[in-house]
Order: structure tokens, then C-alpha cells, then sequence
């Protein structure tokens, strides 16, 4: 029994470590129609810069100062998309979907050498919150108690994410503005300013997914593409643009991902992308998505 709730907790952290990265991605596409293909790399951001403050340039200073340090990174990597979306992508709105996915593409690459060069090429690591707060007992096994954190955080990051976009009068613009950007822009809705706080929180989702996981990993180059394909593993099974769909396909790929890893380890992304191309055979819109 201990070992069955091991697994269902591994399947719970990376659902919600993936619904923030995912969710971020479905929010600026269901309200702006950009598949922002940088946004892997702002969760790369958003790890390096919390480990960094906490790894090493505060380093020594009392835990509780850290903890409420560990979202510096998602801080930084939603001030980053406040100057992207305006100065850069706002031109791209009305273009085809091709010259959308070169510049975010673009913006990839340029993030992950910005990454190189500040950092270089070694992993930073943030691992004294991932000590400090050791491990609890599951039958005969240990399980670090840090990874509680990240699920709690994640859903609390999910009933927040709800609350403000079906439960407050921006998340009702928010939505308006979605479904018919002409029509909200005749009722005196400021489209412009609706875009850069859309995709700054969306950019904010995806810098605390890397800030919460880098205690228990280290950063490294690299990690924002891998995340990115399973983002889009995510957002392809339950509907890009969909926030529902987000956090449904992220459970789906966490209980199977760690399914896959226990039982048959060698095909474990096979059967990931294989559950991936039989919802887009099925259902292309994905299982909460809305039809183009």
C-alpha cells in the first residue's frame, strides 16, 4: 500500500509542476491565438533564477527568507514576458501562424544562450529547501517531504488560476476579449493592456514551475526544451486554450508517465506521445478543446 501511494504521489507532483507549465501555455493561447513556443524556456528562467538567489547569492540566510524567495524566479520570468509581449510579439498577432512559431522559436534559442551566458554551462542547484524540511515515513519507505510542497502548491496554483479567470471581473474580460477581440475593443476594452496581463501571468505560471521544482533538481541548460514537449504532450490531449484541459492532461501524463516509469521504464514517452496521437485521431481539438 505504502509503495501504491508513492507512485500516487510522484504522478500528483509532476501533474502539477506540468499543469503550471502547460496552463501558462493554454492561457496566452486561448486568449491571444499565439502558440508561444519561448515559453519552455521561461520555466528554465524562472528555475535559474531562484536557484541562483537561493544557491548562492543568499546563501546562508534563514530558510523562512528563502521560502519566501522561491518565486523571485517566477517574478523575473513574468517581467520578462511584460517586455516581450509589447515590444516583440504584439506586431506577429496578425500575421500567419508560421512567422508566430519562427519568432517565439527564435525567442527560445536567444533564452537559452541568455541562459548560457549568464550561468554558464554548469547546473545551479537549490537543494537546502529540499533538505531542510527532510522526509515522512510511507509504510517502509521514505518520501521527501518537499514534494508535498510542490503539490500543494500546484493546487493551489490550479483553484487560484480557476477562481481568478471565471470568478473576478478581469477574468470575465479576460474571457470576452478571447472569444471576440473586435467585439470587446467596441465595448471600450483596453485589448492591448488585456494581452500584456494575460501573457504576463502566463509567463508568471511557467517561472514558479521552474522556481518550486529546482529545490529537488538542479538547473540545467536544456531543461525548458524537455518541458516544452511535454507541454505540448499536455495542451494536445486536453485542448490547447483550455484551462480545464490543461489540468486534466497534465493528471493524464503524470499517473501515466509514472506508470510507465514502474512498469515498463523502456517506452515510457512512447506511450505518451502514442496516448497523445490517438486523442488528435479521436478528438483533434483535444478532450476540453474547442474546435477551430
Amino acid at each position: 500500500m505504502g509503495i501504491v501511494l508513492i507512485h500516487l504521489l510522484n504522478s500528483l507532483l509532476y501533474a502539477s509542476v506540468l499543469f503550471l507549465i502547460a496552463g501558462g501555455l493554454s492561457l496566452i493561447y486561448g486568449v491571444m491565438r499565439i502558440v508561444n513556443l519561448a515559453h519552455g524556456n521561461l520555466y528554465a528562467l524562472g528555475a535559474y533564477v531562484s536557484a541562483w538567489v537561493i544557491g548562492q547569492w543568499l546563501t546562508g540566510a534563514p530558510l523562512g527568507v528563502l521560502y519566501l524567495l522561491l518565486p523571485v524566479g517566477a517574478v523575473a520570468a513574468a517581467l520578462v514576458g511584460a517586455v516581450l509581449e509589447p515590444t516583440l510579439l504584439r506586431r506577429f498577432y496578425k500575421r500567419p501562424e508560421e512567422y508566430q512559431l519562427l519568432i517565439t522559436f527564435g525567442l527560445l534559442m536567444i533564452l537559452e544562450d541568455a541562459l548560457r551566458l549568464v550561468w554558464g554551462p554548469y547546473p545551479l542547484s537549490a537543494s537546502v529547501l529540499w533538505e531542510s524540511v527532510g522526509s515522512i515515513s510511507i509504510g517502509d519507505s521514505l518520501y521527501p517531504t518537499y514534494n508535498l510542497i510542490v503539490i500543494a502548491v500546484g493546487g493551489i496554483a490550479a483553484a487560484f488560476l480557476w477562481a481568478f479567470v471565471y470568478r473576478t471581473k478581469f477574468g470575465v474580460v479576460l474571457r470576452a476579449t478571447s472569444q471576440d477581440m473586435r467585439m470587446a475593443a467596441a465595448l471600450g476594452v483596453d485589448v492591448n493592456r488585456v494581452y500584456i496581463q494575460a501573457f504576463t501571468i502566463g509567463c508568471f505560471m511557467a517561472g514558479l514551475g521552474g522556481a518550486i521544482i529546482v529545490p529537488s533538481q538542479s538547473a540545467v541548460l536544456g531543461m525548458g526544451v524537455d518541458a516544452l514537449i511535454l507541454a505540448f504532450v499536455v495542451v494536445v490531449i486536453g485542448g490547447l486554450g483550455s484551462l480545464e484541459g490543461a489540468l486534466a492532461g497534465a493528471l493524464i501524463v503524470g499517473f501515466v508517465r509514472e506508470a510507465g516509469i514502474a512498469l515498463f521504464p523502456e517506452i515510457e514517452l512512447a506511450v505518451l506521445y502514442l496516448i497523445a496521437a490517438i486523442v488528435l485521431l479521436a478528438r483533434p481539438a483535444g478532450l476540453f478543446g474547442r474546435p477551430a
